[in-house]
């Protein structure tokens, strides 16, 4: 059998001792915790049932208030944080408000709503996994109705009245966001994490969302005038949905994240004092 080097041993001996430090730190229980989480099904789950929900909804409501004159369309491109050729494609893939309530029927309601019911159930059930909880029972459903309309109401708010680019629009939209992750997180698992231990969770995921913002703009701008010309209508729904996905990603690892910081913050603290 061939002998190994002394430098092949050594180069082998560090590489296990730079993973075992790896593995050990907070970053590698992050990425374990982040793998037995299967972050990335769950994130394209956020997506599909984010836009057979939200997106129409939002479509309805927002038409329904013609008096600010938007619409979710216009909206909807200043969240993907593109360009403005891009954010034309977007609106021409919307109906207008008023073919939207001339086409919108009390079935197609109901069903979304019961897809949204869906969405609010999958978002508390990562949560729960993310703090290692048991699954609420099921008399607790109703808070993904109450969590729903929150949401509504949230991103309607930000449609007619903070969808401007101005900067006490952006101070009003960033804590408006982070309150509403943080007030999620209490609702959805019942309480049974307290409020000082979820606030991370929420300042990272609002943290997340605006770099998002800005690969948004580098990336997904460009594509959705590539995609319009190569696809047709179908290549913006391709690029919403991949945005969605980053959405997704973003909610479930920014409370993932949420939860590392605080349980490592308190460590090195405490690490801190024992070295004065």
């Amino acid at each position: 059998m061939p002998m190994k080097s002394p430098d092949a041993e050594g180069r082998s001996s560090l590489f296990g001792r730079v993973r075992r430090m790896v593995g050990r730190s907070s970053v590698g229980r992050g990425w374990r915790q982040g793998s037995a989480l299967e972050l990335w099904q769950r994130s394209l789950s956020f997506a599909a049932l984010g836009f057979l929900t939200l997106v129409p909804l939002l479509i309805v409501i927002s038409a329904a208030d013609p008096a600010h004159g938007q619409g979710f369309a216009q909206w909807l491109g200043q969240g993907l944080g593109v360009s403005v050729a891009s954010r034309k494609k977007v609106e021409q893939l919307i109906a207008l408000p008023g073919q939207t309530l001339r086409t919108t029927t009390a079935f197609s309601l109901a069903a979304l709503a019961v897809f949204g019911l869906s969405f609010g159930a999958a978002v508390q059930t990562t949560y729960e996994k993310v703090w290692g909880l048991q699954p609420a029972r099921w008399w607790a459903r109703w808070r993904h109705l109450v969590w729903l309309a929150a949401l509504i109401g949230l991103l309607l708010l930000l449609a007619t009245t903070l969808w401007q680019e101005t900067l006490a629009n952006g101070v009003a939209t960033v804590v408006s966001a982070t309150l509403f992750l943080w007030w999620s997180q209490h609702m959805l698992l019942g309480g049974r994490v307290r409020w000082s231990a979820l606030l991370p969770g929420a300042v990272a995921t609002t943290a997340g969302l605006l770099g998002l913002r800005v690969f948004s703009r580098l990336i997904f701008s460009p594509l959705i005038a590539t995609n319009t010309l190569a696809y047709g209508p179908i290549g913006t729904v391709l690029v919403i949905q991949s945005w969605l996905v980053g959405v997704g990603a973003v909610v479930y690892g920014g409370a993932l994240t949420g939860r590392l910081l605080h349980e490592e913050l308190p460590r090195v603290a405490r690490a801190l004092k024992r070295r004065r």
